[in-house]
């Protein structure tokens, strides 16, 4: 037993020996109820400290997968998972009383359509239905593919883009299996693959997207599954190119990994949508949510694409809530053809542009380091994490910390959802240059 782990362990750090013996589970390598060698035993297999083996052991264990029993030994379980968003928390924990709260990454409700007129003509439709009716309208489901952005072999809806993750991840993911994101993302997804006992590739991303030579070296880890944010990219606002996509696509052609790809921001991202299902759309899953766009309380996004993972997906929800409402879907249908909503999404995809410029030009004027162009959220480098958010919660201003985002220790920074500031945008601003910690004095000042 001990000479096969040794033969099945690459990489021995304390994650590297978790991954590997994740994989010998979901393989079928080690049934439930295999006893596992004691600490002691793999260490000196291993040529490794006690210690590394132990925290391995302590990260197969807070996902369920086995079963410390004392004088007994470890055994083999099947995997639970623990259900403790760490860094979604450590986003969403500041004592919440801040005159100006940059934190939250959720669009002000100023620049959402007025729901109340879309409302009242839904309420005039006949919406009573049967538990054994479509879980999508079959007029929403028509309009969604009509605009979808390559052939969707199927498409269902659910509650929100998180709701969509967590699904398709569900059905795609086993522990041990490595995953490919973009570094830095959204943190609740790590959460969640962290959960699902994944292990996680990190790569980073430039003006134009996931960089493509990073991106070569992990497909070479033979990844299950690719999670891409294409435009408005959570934190960062990279939108990824046309010409970066088609690169991806070439080297995702020759793998077997399935591609999802989370467009959060919908029609209020300045960008152009560009997808990997284009080349590949029989291994793509694309994930289009409405919450930023026609409001947060709708909780509804559409998930299309390979049909045997979305298939998966609908059939799973059978189960359980069986369907998103189809009352909200009836007013999201009316939304999307909607004039005075398509005129209120268009001004506010203009407004966001328009102030995450006018807070861009005086970063990087002060010499502060900022990302991409698109969406609501900018990503600032500072010289101290803590320092910098200690500054800005003594000035009334509240911001997400970096740290929760990224995948490996990196630059220290902060994620700020500019598309919350409505007025002074210079002096504000000029209050996150000053808290970045490494910032030049204004023009003309000393």
């Amino acid at each position: 037993m001990v000479a096969t782990f040794a033969d099945s362990i690459e990489d021995r750090s304390a994650r590297g020996i978790a991954a590997a013996v994740g994989r010998m589970i979901t393989r079928g390598d080690l049934a439930v109820g295999t006893r596992l060698p004691t600490v002691r035993e793999l260490s000196k297999s291993l040529g490794v400290s006690p210690t590394t083996v132990s925290e391995a052991w302590q990260t197969l264990t807070s996902v369920g997968a086995i079963d410390a029993r004392g004088r007994q030994g470890t055994f083999v379980r099947q995997p639970t998972g623990p259900g403790s968003p760490r860094r979604y928390r450590r986003v969403t924990e500041g004592p919440g009383h801040f005159a100006l709260d940059l934190s939250t990454g959720t669009p002000p409700s100023a620049l959402l359509p007025d729901l109340g007129p879309v409302v009242a003509k839904v309420s005039r439709q006949s919406l009573t239905s049967s538990y054994l009716d479509n879980p999508v309208l079959p007029q929403l489901e028509a309009r969604l593919l009509d605009g979808w952005p390559f052939a969707a072999e199927a498409l269902t809806v659910v509650d929100g883009a998180m709701d969509a993750l967590d699904r398709v991840a569900q059905v795609v993911v086993r522990l041990g299996d490595r995953v490919i994101v973009e570094h830095p993302t959204f943190p609740p997804l790590l959460d969640l693959l962290d959960e699902l006992g994944a292990e996680v590739i990190g790569v980073d991303v430039d003006d134009e997207g996931p960089i493509v030579d990073q991106f070569v070296d992990a497909l070479r880890m033979q990844p299950v599954a690719v999670f891409l944010q294409p435009r408005a990219h959570n934190p960062t606002g990279v939108t990824t190119s046309s010409r970066r996509v088609k690169l991806l696509a070439v080297e995702l052609a020759k793998s077997n990994a399935i591609v999802v790809e989370d467009d959060h921001s919908g029609d209020i991202a300045t960008g152009g949508l560009v997808s990997i299902g284009s080349s590949v759309p029989q291994r793509t899953v694309h994930i289009r949510s409405y919450s930023k766009s026609h409001g947060p309380d709708l909780r509804l996004a559409a998930v299309g694409g390979a049909g045997h993972v979305v298939t998966a997906v609908a059939n799973r929800r059978l189960l359980g809530p069986g369907w998103s409402s189809r009352i909200l879907q009836a007013v999201l249908l009316e939304m999307l053809d909607d004039e005075p909503t398509i005129t209120a999404v268009a001004s506010a995809r203009t407004e966001y542009a328009r102030r995450r410029q006018l807070v861009a030009d005086v970063l990087e004027s002060r010499g502060v380091v900022v990302t991409g162009s698109d969406g609501i959220n900018m990503w600032m480098t500072v010289a101290d994490e803590r320092s910098a958010l200690v500054t800005l919660a003594a000035q009334g201003i509240g911001a997400a910390p970096g740290e929760p985002f990224q995948v490996r220790r990196d630059t220290p920074h902060l994620r700020v959802t500019v598309g919350l500031i409505e007025t002074d945008h210079e002096r504000v601003a000029n209050q996150l240059a000053a808290a970045s910690g490494g910032s030049r004095s204004p023009r003309g000042h000393r």
